[in-house]
């Protein structure tokens, strides 16, 4: 039987050209069982008959803030309070940015303000939109406050550009809705993230690092923390919201990460290595800013101790230990590699370079364990997180019924 059977969701619909999939997305998740209400923004009816939502969900569609039709006006409270779960889809940029600021001027908006039930959003926008800073740092604020992001997908869009920014296609969304309701997979259990790039100091001033920007680490942590699990984050310098919830511990060197990292790892189930530690740090630093005199300049580099083999080598409490491989060519060679030679239980493999994986917003994933292997295609990080996690959690559970 479905999760959603019998369950009672709220679909909102903005003003995007992609409300016409709303519509067979109460469709699918009538078929599944749930009761739907539809609640509209006035430019979603530019878009989309409110009839065509009153004929498949077999309710009333509802659209104003003050409708005297209702008890004392106060529909978006009673809405609120009917939902088991609201979906947002299309959720637009406008819509995403009230949202964060917490406007409440028409009924959808208000009813999100009012509600306790889980909240996820399905964007749809052009590309560029998307890519925009501006909401980038309106859905990372949205999700550290545990709101869910369903997408978006990469492909054509309607304008005729190519790009992330697509909506998740009706029976994806309903699948994402049913996993709402999915017991906790990582209930109980505590999970340990390493995140972002490391700094290397050659003088007071100046010192070697990546261009890891830690956004698949935080998006990891968020992840865990829906499925349940307590989380430990031990972050390099980035530019990130600390994510709620998870406790955090900032380092800046490869030896504070990997002190940091083993003083925790054997008090909890999982470890996760999504950070890009320097393989090599300075032998010496210089007590004061090195001066431009020489035409050039030589720095000897030492080897860093190996956090993944060492964690992935305890004999007493360790934990279940994931590594990420950033490869810029022959990926599954040398993340099968990595499997084998530091003793790991599962491997993520992304690309690096132009444009992808480092100070991206989205990625692609190849996952390797022994016996079985996983694609997770172009997304969000913030949606490969929560595939990856889903896939930990499985293969933790084999080896670890109890």
């Amino acid at each position: 039987m479905s999760r959603l059977a019998e369950k009672r969701i709220l679909l909102g619909v903005t003003g995007g050209v992609a409300a016409y999939k709303a519509a067979e997305l109460t469709r699918a998740l009538r078929t599944a069982g749930a009761e739907v209400k539809v609640a509209m923004t006035r430019a979603a009816t530019a878009f989309i008959a409110p009839l065509t939502f009153q004929a498949l969900s077999g309710q009333a569609v509802h659209l104003d803030l003050l409708d005297a039709a209702e008890e004392s006006a106060m529909g978006h409270i009673s809405l609120a309070r009917w939902a088991d779960a609201i979906l947002i889809a299309p959720a637009t940029a406008d819509f995403i940015a009230k949202l964060r600021a917490g406007l409440a001027d028409d009924l959808l908006s208000a009813l999100c303000l009012a509600a306790d039930a889980p909240l996820a959003l399905a964007p749809a926008m052009n590309q560029a939109m998307w890519a925009n800073p501006a909401t980038q740092d309106n859905v990372a604020c949205l999700a550290d406050r545990g709101i869910r992001l369903f997408g978006p997908a990469e492909g054509a869009q309607a304008c005729g550009e190519t790009g992330l920014g697509r909506m998740l296609e009706p029976a994806d969304l309903c699948r994402e809705t049913e996993n709402l309701f999915a017991p906790a997979c990582l209930a109980e259990r505590s999970v340990l993230i390493s995140a972002g790039p490391t700094r290397e100091a050659i003088d007071p001033v100046r010192y070697l690092s990546n261009r890891s920007s830690g956004k698949m680490g935080y998006a990891l942590a968020q992840a865990a923390l829906a499925a349940g699990a307590t989380v430990t984050l031990v972050s390099g310098p980035v530019a990130l919201r600390p994510v709620r919830g998870a406790e955090l511990i900032r380092v800046e060197s490869a030896a504070d990460m990997f002190e940091a990292v083993l003083a925790a790892a054997p008090r909890h189930d999982i470890y996760i290595g999504a950070a890009a530690v320097a393989d090599y740090t300075p032998r010496d630093v210089a007590d004061h800013k090195i001066k431009k005199r020489d035409e050039l300049l030589d720095i000897a580099l030492t080897r860093t101790r190996d956090i993944l083999a060492t964690v992935a080598a305890l004999t007493e409490r360790r934990p279940f230990t994931v590594g990420f491989a950033a490869e810029t060519n022959k990926l599954e060679a040398y993340a099968r590699q990595k499997l084998e030679n530091k003793g790991l239980d599962m491997v993520a493999a992304n690309r690096v370079g132009a444009g992808l994986g480092f100070d991206s917003d989205e990625n692609a994933l190849r996952v390797f364990w022994r016996g079985g292997e996983a694609h997770l295609p172009t997304a969000a990080k913030s949606r490969l997180a929560l595939h990856l996690i889903e896939l930990i959690a499985e293969q933790y559970l084999a080896k670890n019924p109890t």
